[in-house]
């Protein structure tokens, strides 16, 4: 699954939310494509007509370019009449039937990467509330496509740093060794806050990558390698659990990354150190190398 894709998945699944938290008939939306300074509007939810989809719109024109020009939320009661805004897309606006329509950037790392748009089919003002809700939206799709954006990141430095070689116990030992346990870390705390199920199964596989040759292999099966002396596997949580306190969080350090309570953490931890034989986290952690849970 491309980026583009999972982004505007993500849009999608905001505009749904939206509707339903506000009761506004209509909300669509896209993404901004930066080599052309437009944005395309691809997502629509409640429309009657197809006069929106695919149209672009230009950066400073209309109510969703100068959203995106400006970098913040803008609103007009009566699109066709407002003078706060140009009129590129009236054709468009009207055939839909829309008047009062509110327009909200998605905004990551200070670039807009799209806009959330709510209307209705009548002149009168948004309140408060709707534009507080389009706001929430829009900040939903930000956080995901900022965890989106790390996710990958990640990914690709996985696979460009390879595994060790059996028997390469001393490079394990290095600082660029430790870079690769970190990342590993890091993957398996954002793969279960991935919404998209194409980017979370791509974070689990470069998880693997991690930690081939390092022992038995940790996404051999749904519940990961086998055990020490060959018994029971890992489950993956137990593995996440893992992958924190390696990287020397504490229970409730691990419970903030892995969105779980520090019970939660307590019970995958006590499960993972009962299947390794280990007595304390250190030695689950290094029995946990040894049997390739871990890199």
């Amino acid at each position: 699954m491309t980026a583009e894709v999972s982004q505007s998945t993500e849009i999608r699944s905001a505009l749904v939310r939206l509707r339903r938290t506000t009761g506004l008939p209509v909300a669509f939306g896209g993404l901004v494509e930066p080599r052309l300074r437009q944005m395309r509007i691809s997502e629509l939810n409640g429309t009657a007509t197809p006069a929106l989809s695919a149209l672009a719109v230009t950066s400073g024109n209309g109510l969703g370019g100068r959203a995106v020009a400006l970098g913040r939320p803008c609103a007009v009661t009566d699109y066709s009449c407002s003078r706060q805004i140009s009129h590129e897309y009236d054709t468009a606006v009207a055939a839909e039937g829309l008047r009062s329509v509110l327009a909200v950037p998605v905004v990551v790392r200070r670039r807009v990467r799209g806009v959330l748009y709510g209307a209705l089919r009548d002149a009168r003002p948004l309140g408060d509330r709707m534009l507080g809700a389009a706001v929430d939206a829009a900040r939903d799709v930000e956080q995901a496509l900022v965890v989106a954006d790390e996710a990958r990141d990640l990914v690709i430095a996985a696979r460009a740093e390879p595994g060790p070689a059996a028997g390469q116990e001393s490079d394990r030992d290095g600082a660029a060794w430790e870079q690769v346990r970190e990342a590993h870390a890091a993957l398996r705390a954002l793969a279960p806050r991935i919404a998209d199920p194409a980017l979370r199964t791509e974070l689990l596989e470069a998880c693997g990558l991690l930690t081939a040759g390092t022992g038995s292999a940790e996404e051999a099966g749904p519940a990961g390698g086998a055990g020490p002396a060959g018994g029971a596997g890992p489950a993956p949580r137990e593995v996440d659990v893992l992958a924190c306190v390696a990287a020397g969080a504490t229970n409730a350090v691990a419970a903030e990354r892995l969105g779980v309570t520090a019970e939660t953490v307590k019970g995958y931890l006590r499960s993972a150190m009962r299947k390794l034989g280990a007595r304390t986290r250190g030695e689950a952690v290094v029995a946990a190398r040894r049997a390739g849970w871990l890199p």
